[in-house]
């Protein structure tokens, strides 16, 4: 798999050729327009009310989704679909976004509340507290995780912090979607031993399959912690893998026999939960279909996104098929970090590609790269802000995205300056500079 860069200015997110998945062209304006002309003159008016056009916009791209969904998964590695950016992808990956963005709707910050550090609502309610009740998608399973890290000063015992959730495409959408789709959607870092987890860089063994270990393929000891870690044993939960392993055994047995698709979405640290568990599901096999003798597709949208492990990660991934679109700011530095010296490029010397020593210590990124260009925003504070990615998708505005971007990280810096016994830690500083980068002074 080739790591494209692509750069993408705000205004060529909406191409007008029609573009090729392999052997099959999706429709072009014309065609369609044809196959819905049926469908417009049950209007009784000349020109279509707003919501007619909603519903003949929502059935053309149904229609299409339910062909093509392999192709948008990634099946081609987005091939003719990134530059420019297919407006069906581009949808897609909105759609996914929104369901990050239900991480951080529905998590409770609010100190005094029982629910704190944990989702507000129930698992029925979730979708339609937010405003997605529309979604169609149903949450199976709350996704909880701490890291195995000890912090010197802390109130109370460390306890599995809600991170993320799994959910279903309803019977309904099926048909809409051309398969039955599992997401696994993960929040970015919002606790004490989060920020931790992100400040350890160095790399480990994954060590996640037990028949090979595979002691050269690592990827960074603080994501892995919090992937892996049983500290939530002690509540009856088990750690974030077995978890998510459990849930996704669960729904694949349950839907055996239809065509499944298994989507994993993250921001952030979030990000990388989302590309350690798909990596998981295809190394156990777990995404391997009896029936056929073929492989259920495991995709991986990640929005803002730091390197997860090694150049042998990277290429192990690859080897299993998993597909990660990685959608970043050509500004925001969470997305050069870790490594951001030794990795990928490092090993790149006058267009060749060398093996040192020190080759497996190196970063490397995984998948293809979507480059979001924020550079002529006045305002950089939402360099970093879920919000903002998707604003920018939807409405390429940059007045409008950096309103958005503001409040996210004005709330994001409130969290952390707040947090309790936080000022006391020696990593504090750290943090306060990656604010101040990210989050700049109202006054000025």
């Amino acid at each position: 798999m080739n790591s494209q860069v692509t750069a993408l200015s705000s205004v060529e997110l909406f191409p007008k050729t029609s573009h090729s998945f392999g052997q099959v062209c999706f429709p072009k304006k014309r065609e369609l327009n044809s196959q819905l002309q049926s469908r417009r003159s049950v209007i009784a008016s000349g020109v279509a009310s707003p919501a007619a056009n909603k519903a003949i916009k929502a059935a053309k791209t149904s229609s299409i989704l339910a062909h093509f969904w392999r192709e948008i998964q990634g099946f081609n590695n987005w091939e003719n679909l990134v530059e420019p950016l297919h407006p069906l992808l581009r949808q897609e990956i909105i759609r996914y976004g929104e369901f990050v963005t239900a991480c951080y709707k529905a998590f409770d910050l609010d100190a005094n509340s029982k629910r704190y550090l944990n989702c507000k609502y129930g698992k029925k309610n979730m979708f339609r507290e937010i405003g997605m009740e529309n979604s169609g998608y149903e949450v199976t399973k709350y996704i909880y995780a701490t890291p195995d890290i000890n912090i010197p000063i802390q109130n109370g015992a460390s306890c599995g912090r809600w991170i993320g959730y799994v959910a279903v495409s309803s019977d309904d959408s099926v048909k809409r979607l051309g398969r039955r789709d599992i997401v696994i959607t993960f929040r970015g870092t919002v606790t004490n031993p989060e920020w931790v987890a992100n400040f350890m860089s160095s790399l480990t063994p994954a060590r996640l399959d037990p028949h090979n270990p595979r002691p050269d393929m690592k990827v960074e000891s603080g994501f892995l912690s919090l992937y892996t870690s049983d500290e939530n044993d002690k509540f009856g939960l088990g750690s974030c893998r077995e978890q998510l392993l459990s849930e996704v055994s669960r729904l694949l047995n349950k839907y055996k026999g239809e065509e499944l698709s298994i989507t994993l979405a993250g921001h952030s640290m979030g990000s990388s939960l989302a590309l350690l568990l798909a990596y998981d599901i295809a190394e156990l096999g777990l995404n391997s279909n009896s029936d056929n003798h073929s492989e259920i597709p495991v995709t991986v949208f990640s929005y803002g996104g730091p390197r997860v492990g090694n150049a042998e990660f990277k290429q192990r991934c690859e080897e299993l098929g998993v597909k990660v679109l990685r959608i970043v700011n050509s500004n925001d530095p969470i997305t050069k970090l870790p490594g951001v010296v030794f990795n990928e490029n490092f090993r790149v010397l006058g267009g060749t590609r060398y093996e040192f020593p020190w080759s497996c210590s190196c970063y490397a990124h995984v998948g293809v790269e979507l480059v979001l260009d924020f550079f002529n925003m006045q305002n950089p504070s939402c360099v970093h802000d879920l919000e903002t990615y998707i604003s920018l998708l939807k409405c390429p505005n940059p007045v409008e995205i950096q309103r958005e971007g503001v409040d996210f990280f004005n709330k994001a810096r409130e969290l952390l300056l707040t947090a309790q016994n936080f000022n006391m830690f020696p990593w504090k500083i750290a943090a306060d500079n990656m604010v101040s980068l990210l989050v700049p002074s109202q006054r000025t």
